[in-house]
């Protein structure tokens, strides 16, 4: 008891470091090692449980058939909570407003700054337009870990018969390339963690700290000499901790067009319905583009000049990759990812193809109480629940969903003879959504025609 009330009148100074080691020892001392490794695992449990639970029928059926639990449990893990120190790894259970938070160390940690889309509040009463916010998104992590992958990279090697593919060389380039994207799994994420940026008026404004996943948000309000469409950058104040450079802001007025466009075999090939396909198509192949859908969207782009936001259920340790992918294919949005940091592959597995429904509807009612106005277009496709999720966002949000494309996907082995493509799938998911508001397609050359007649809407 002495021991605790010295810690207490400790930490009533003013002091950052004292405060920091004394929560220390006040955590070593109330808490052991042993019982604090227990919360991470159960953490990581409690983050199963929840896509557990949010797991529909479809998806079940679906990762069981394929085998995805039985790929799941071969998958080796590729690191451990664990290695956070104890002070940030306690004390991120108190998110923003942990006094125990310190900023980035440029020798040991970096921070990933996410592309947002500013927007205008909706008053009530409006008597002027109101000024501009957006939300800012950061996530922090350790960096040189000096982690060995190659027992994990010729695992995954192995499950995609690179070791079969072309000469030994091509094989080297090939594990290269897996350890490359393996990296972002695999890096410790660095929680109770804050940088500080500078916004594109000059002012500096600190983000963060991050919570258990690492990762911070926050609104932060703008100037009000912005225009629609306009796009600035924002980047921390020692650049060096960025590195995947600065963050775009586009600003989105709140009346016009908005586009909600899925990735994963709507835009990009995944093959998620196979967990070797995900495997290969993550972890080694180059990325590829759906066929026709890059002239599609620079169709979209020119006739109804939209605000994009690319909804994906992949976790955020895929935000470099992807975001590569679509400002090299696509025209530039806001990319909305899943926010864990699954220090293993079975949790990657598991974000993508489970509990898709609830998270993307999450994702878009957010969006909706951004922009509200806008006329919205949602593209997305069979594999996954993008039916089902646009569907209710349709009912939910009366009048804001405009038009729905579902691409049928047929170049898949395991969709060849699914019941995700049945019209029976397709008419319960848009139960009470007019024929005229969805279209599945095939094709993307066959949209050309309905985007056309959005012009007058």
């Amino acid at each position: 008891m002495d021991r605790l009330t010295s810690t207490f009148k400790q930490a009533a100074t003013d002091d950052h470091v004292t405060r920091r080691q004394c929560f220390k020892s006040y955590i070593l001392c109330v808490i052991p090692p042993s019982d604090l490794h227990k919360t991470c695992i159960m953490q990581r449990a409690l983050d199963r449980a929840r896509l557990l639970y949010q797991e529909t029928r479809g998806e079940k059926s679906t990762r069981k058939n394929e085998g995805f639990p039985s790929t799941e449990r071969s998958l080796p893990n590729l690191g451990s909570p664990f290695s956070i120190p104890i002070t940030q790894n306690v004390s991120s259970y108190l998110g923003k407003n942990n006094p125990f938070a310190g900023p980035v160390n440029p020798k040991t940690e970096s921070v990933w700054l996410f592309d947002n889309t500013a927007y205008r509040p909706i008053h009530p009463y409006p008597h002027a337009a109101q000024p501009w916010q957006a939300s800012f998104s950061a996530a922090f992590f350790k960096t040189e870990t000096g982690k060995d992958l190659s027992k994990v990279v010729a695992d995954i090697a192995d499950k995609i018969g690179l070791k079969k593919e072309g000469s030994e060389e091509e094989r080297e380039r090939g594990e290269q390339t897996i350890a490359k994207r393996l990296q972002p799994f695999a890096d410790v994420v660095a929680p109770a963690r804050w940088v500080e940026v500078k916004l594109p008026d000059g002012k500096r404004q600190r983000l963060g700290p991050g919570g258990r996943s690492a990762t911070s948000q926050q609104i932060i309000t703008f100037p009000s000499n912005h225009t629609n469409g306009q796009v600035v950058e924002t980047d921390a104040v020692n650049a060096e901790l960025t590195p995947i450079g600065p963050m775009t802001t586009t600003f989105a007025e709140p009346e016009g067009w908005l586009v909600i466009s899925d990735v994963d075999d709507t835009i990009k090939v995944t093959l998620t319905p196979s967990p070797v396909g995900i495997l290969r198509s993550t972890f080694l192949s180059d990325p590829e583009v759906i066929a026709s859908m890059p002239p599609l969207y620079t169709h979209i782009q020119s006739l109804l000049n939209p605000t994009w936001f690319y909804l994906s259920a992949s976790p955020y340790n895929l935000y470099p990759f992807l975001r590569t992918f679509l400002h090299a294919n696509y025209p530039k949005g806001t990319i909305l990812l899943r926010d864990a940091s699954w220090m293993d592959l079975s949790g990657f597995f598991m974000s993508l193809t489970m509990g898709t429904e609830a998270y993307k509807t999450g994702e878009m009612d957010k969006v909706h109480s951004w922009l509200p106005k806008r006329k919205v277009l949602c593209v997305g496709d069979s594999t996954q629940s993008d039916p089902e999720a646009y569907g209710n966002i349709y009912r939910k949000h009366k009048g804001w969903v405009k038009k729905i494309f579902i691409r049928k996907v047929t170049d898949v082995a395991e969709m060849a003879s699914d019941e995700k493509n049945s019209p029976e799938r397709f008419e319960k998911a848009f139960k009470d959504v007019p024929k005229d508001v969805w279209q599945v397609f095939e094709d993307p050359n066959d949209l050309y025609a309905a985007v056309d007649a959005l012009k007058a809407t």
